[in-house]
């Protein structure tokens, strides 16, 4: 049984808006954890900023200023450890990470993508998503791997993709959810309630077996 906050390591590239989720979700009680460092491969993120006023340790690693990606990663790898991190969450985190970061943090890396994985991998899930047509669309908070948004899927939320919907608006109505799954992923990782078998994560959690959604209605 843990008895202190799991130490949560967040990496990302803009707005942070996940970044914020997650820090309001730790500070209210919700979530057994604790944002200890925030990194940006961007030097002016608004990301950085948020986590300075909640007095988290915030910084700017710009990537083009190292003279491999190896010694980048030195540099993300030596700050999350100088602060403990347990587990690791890219939010927006623009950079694609090596074998050799992801070893270091096996099992231990989380992602949020904004789409129903696994379709729509890759930068542009929403547009992708909405140039399709799809009637459902939504995100994924999953496991990371050597491979694209490939990894084993923790979590996700679904949300109707409507006739008048533009990309924006379908975006805002996905960003709305991640705002929810990302903290409730990184809950039940400090729970313990989660365990990798092969592709599968099973999540020790209730179940209600009488859902569906229908878009357009069937009524």
């Amino acid at each position: 049984m843990r008895t202190a906050p799991l130490r949560v390591g967040v990496l990302v590239s803009g707005g942070g808006s996940n970044l914020q989720s997650i820090i309001d979700a730790c500070q209210a009680g919700k979530v057994p954890a604790q944002v200890v460092a925030a990194v940006s491969n961007v030097e002016g993120a608004y990301g950085l900023e948020r986590a300075r006023k909640a007095g988290i340790p915030a910084y700017g690693v710009p990537h083009d200023g190292f003279a491999s990606r190896a010694a980048f990663e030195d540099r993300l790898l030596a700050i999350l450890r100088e602060h403990n991190v347990e587990l690791v969450c890219l939010a927006g985190f623009m950079r694609v990470l090596t074998p050799r970061f992801l070893s270091a943090y096996h099992g231990r890396i989380m992602n949020i993508h904004p789409a129903l994985l696994p379709s729509f991998p890759g930068t542009h899930g929403q547009h992708d998503a909405h140039a399709y047509g799809v009637r459902f669309s939504g995100c994924t908070v999953h496991f990371v791997d050597e491979g694209t948004d490939t990894g084993p899927i923790i979590i996700q939320a679904v949300v109707p993709a409507f006739d008048d919907d533009t990309e924006d608006s379908l975006a805002a109505r996905i960003l709305a959810q991640e705002h929810r799954i990302y903290p409730r992923a990184i809950q039940l990782f400090a729970e313990g309630r989660l365990r990798v078998e092969g592709r599968r994560v099973i999540v020790r959690a209730p179940r209600c077996e009488d859902v569906a959604l229908h878009n357009p209605p069937l009524d």
